[in-house]
């Protein structure tokens, strides 16, 4: 028996002399690979021409061909100075005053390659300096063609080659429910494209700007975003993107474009001549109620009736009376208060035009000579992006 367990644990010694040796001059040998780990998994690859092609209903190649024209804009003004800065005893009392500039930030969209830029006029509005930098990270100091606070755009040039462009598309054939992408610097973050729909057309009357036919949209729209671009499926060019409603100073879904029909027309404007030119004729407008129409004895159910004539102005000297209810102005009809206001900023001064009018129960006529619209402050938004 002592002679059984002597042989025992002489064995034992011996495969444990060689396990320790093994560990130590090969311990792979000895170690085992969980599962899971360290093995050959099989897997299907997809084929690269197909991982590169876009998904059912993407819009990357409308994002792909507008966003390079889309820049940022920072603007610096300076900061107001006290009267009596410069004063010792000032100083004193009050300390130094803070004279850092103001910052401000927005979006502009080329749209030449001369390097004419569209933005909005509360962008740069009393910078200033106007630093643009391009999706590239090219950066030129931008010079202010002109601006047109009645709709709130202005155009900008830079000097630089080989200047990336956006095609204009047609916003009149616009649709609600067409898929849209706002593309801007939204917060400074850099360069982001959020998509939505058309919501609604040629809203009006929100106290934004003058003349208003706004484009409205659920994209996502942001402070930074302002002066940015408003795309097609095909990435051309629908709209400046300007305002949102907003309880929160964030992006609620509600967001307003400038139709790029008008912002075309700014443009050629101001570069052409250096400023927009509008026709007036010193009327105050009001759209046609059954309440007005008793008021001032009018026979009319659609039409935009006169409240007020400016005294000598070119509707008084025309003969236009309170109470005159404007039917048409050449050959286009008017129906509320937003068309006639853009109707007659068409009309080139000087040149008559005939205005087309019920006074009582009778139909009239008058030949208008419309003067130069005066330019008016920009009025300010409750929420302004």
């Amino acid at each position: 028996m002592k002679r059984f367990w002597l042989l025992f644990s002489q064995a034992v010694t011996v495969v444990l002399a060689g396990y320790f040796v093994v560990a130590t001059l090969k311990p792979e040998w000895t170690h085992r690979a969980p599962p899971g780990l360290g093995g050959v998994v099989s897997v299907v690859q997809a084929p690269e021409s197909a991982s590169r092609a876009p998904a059912p209903g993407s819009l990357a190649a409308a994002a792909r061909r507008a966003a390079p024209a889309v820049v940022s804009i920072n603007t610096s003004k300076a900061a107001p100075r006290h009267p009596r800065s410069n004063d010792p005893w000032f100083r004193f009392f009050f300390g130094d005053q803070d004279d850092q500039p103001q910052m401000g930030l927005g979006s502009g969209v080329i749209v030449s390659p001369d390097g004419y830029i569209l933005t909005n006029n509360h962008v740069v509005a009393g910078a200033d300096e106007i630093e643009v930098t391009l999706n590239d990270s090219r950066q030129a100091q931008a010079k202010v063609i002109g601006t047109d606070p009645d709709t709130d755009l202005a155009v900008l040039k830079i000097e630089l080659d080989r200047l990336p462009t956006v095609a204009l598309g047609n916003s009149d054939s616009l649709q609600v429910g067409d898929q849209v992408l706002a593309i801007g610097n939204p917060f400074g973050v850099g360069q982001t494209v959020t998509s939505g729909i058309v919501s609604a057309l040629g809203r009006n009357q929100l106290g934004i700007n003058t003349f208003e036919n706004f484009i409205q949209t659920d994209a996502a729209i942001n402070p930074g975003n302002s002066g940015g671009a408003l795309v097609d499926v095909n990435g051309n060019l629908e709209g400046i993107n300007t305002a949102i409603y907003s309880r929160s100073g964030g992006s609620m879904g509600i967001g307003f474009a400038i139709p790029v029909s008008t912002a075309k027309q700014v443009l050629h404007d101001i570069v052409s001549e250096g400023k927009v030119t509008r026709g007036w004729i010193g009327v105050e407008p009001s759209d046609l109620s059954p309440e007005l129409a008793e008021t001032f004895g009018v026979k009319a159910d659609q039409g935009v009736i006169i409240t007020g004539v400016l005294q000598n102005g070119p509707a008084a000297q025309a003969g236009m009376r309170p109470g005159d209810v404007i039917t048409g102005v050449g050959n286009a009809q008017v129906r509320n208060v937003q068309q006639l206001l853009t109707t007659v900023a068409a009309l080139k001064p000087g040149v008559p035009a005939r205005f087309a009018m019920r006074r009582g129960g009778n139909e009239v006529e008058l030949d208008v000579t419309p003067g130069q619209r005066p330019s008016t402050p920009l009025r300010r938004l409750p929420e302004r992006e």
